[in-house]
């Protein structure tokens, strides 16, 4: 493999007082306590295991995430999509409403839901979950922890205009969100727990696609590089050229290094790419690397494993197991048939979900759901669905703390 590295260049904001229409939109922050609304029977059946949630056209299975079998089919219309809300039981489903709440263990759909005009990204971080509205810019944090009650207390915060954003909450209850339009993005702004602002960056076009990495540092892509947040500062790394789109980014709480996809063609309607990015937030670096020839991935086959090794499902059906801070291939696994990424990107395609030490990939062509043995290099179990699966995601959280 190739690797390149570009060096940092650093943005140091002085935190200063909030103009006085950012201060009166800081005093509309809203905190409403919902009651139960209609939250389904639960069941009566032993909980589900490491309950995994996948989607197909035309509704949700709940497996078993231990021997990948099917327990609950749930019929729902639309293009769905799912994302671990925080606990160890429950999986927010994106419907055309808003993000409505699944109980994961016992397999059963609730009748909480979050509403919100075109439901975008879930964060869940720590002790805190965070839901963005496209259609509104408006955010929804919560406990997840709460959620086992019923619909929990919900802070709700606005930002200027509607976009394709996202927020996150870190553990002191400061938080970071996008700032944008509907026509583009363009960087980040900070607030402390009191809502007054602490830091801006402006330096990240397109800004799109969040992890949290060692430290609780927040790393965003963008359409030249990447964002960072520290300890009250952004820092950009730039990457080479004057377009260099990371979409998606994949951390882990026990590396410094994020994973995340590089694409180079700003006028490609699909680009099909074969580096991908190691976004190192201890040295402000970026590191390109280079996959086999003929070989690409979509923005699904990123993952990270158990020990935060970078995963990467290639086309050519391996799962690629990398060093994060070399850039090394280590291990290559394979697990589906050949594949290519459909031009539609709510059309099915190969897709990896992590937790702890489980590695599951999904192979749409085949329906099947793989279950992938980092340590031994080999795929321990599989299951052949009745529908294509499509997204791919589980229960994902701790006990409170």
């Amino acid at each position: 493999m190739r690797t390149t590295s570009f060096e940092k260049k650093e943005i140091h904001h002085m935190a200063r007082p909030l103009p006085l229409t950012a201060a009166l939109g800081a005093l509309a922050l809203i905190s409403t306590l919902a009651g139960c609304s209609g939250e389904a029977e639960r069941s009566t059946a032993e909980p589900i295991a490491e309950p995994l949630v996948a989607t197909y056209d035309g509704g949700l299975y709940v497996l078993d995430g231990t021997t990948l079998d099917v327990v609950a089919d749930i019929p729902m219309e639309g293009f769905l999509r799912v994302n671990p809300a925080g606990d160890d039981a429950h999986v927010l489903v994106t419907t055309n409403e808003g993000f409505r709440l699944l109980d994961a263990k016992s397999g059963e759909l609730t009748e909480t839901t979050f509403t919100a005009s075109e439901p975008g990204h879930v964060v869940p971080h720590g002790e805190r979950t965070a839901l963005f509205a496209d259609g509104s810019g408006e955010i929804t944090i919560f406990d997840p922890h709460e959620l086992a009650d019923g619909k929990p207390e919900v802070t709700t915060l606005s930002s200027p205009k509607p976009h394709h954003g996202v927020a996150v909450v870190l553990s002191d209850g400061s938080f970071i969100r996008t700032e944008g339009d509907p026509d583009e993005r363009s960087g980040a702004v900070a607030f402390d727990s009191n809502q007054a602002e602490i830091a801006r960056s402006a330096e990240c076009p397109g800004i799109h696609g969040e992890t949290v990495v060692e430290g609780e540092t927040v790393v965003f892509g963008c359409e030249n590089g990447a964002l960072t947040y520290s300890d009250r500062v952004f820092t950009k790394i730039a990457a080479p050229g004057d377009y260099g789109r990371i979409g998606t980014v994949k951390g882990h709480d026990d590396s410094a290094v994020a994973l995340g996809d590089f694409k180079v063609d700003p006028d490609a309607e699909l680009e099909r790419p074969n580096q991908f990015a190691l976004i190192d937030t201890a040295g402000n670096r970026l590191q390109l690397v280079t996959l086999p020839p003929s070989v690409s991935y979509s923005f699904r086959s990123l993952a990270r494993g158990p020990h935060a090794e970078a995963l990467i499902l290639g086309t050519d059906g391996k799962l690629y197991v990398i060093d994060p801070a070399s850039g090394d291939t280590v291990k290559t696994i394979a697990v589906t048939e050949p594949w290519t990424e459909p031009d539609d990107w709510q059309q099915p395609r190969p897709t990896v979900f992590t937790r702890d030490h489980d590695v599951y990939v999904t192979d749409p062509a085949t329906r099947q759901l793989h279950l992938v043995d980092i340590e031994s290099g080999a795929v321990t179990k599989t299951a052949t669905l009745e529908n294509a699966p499509n997204e791919l995601s589980g229960a994902v959280g701790h006990e409170h703390s």
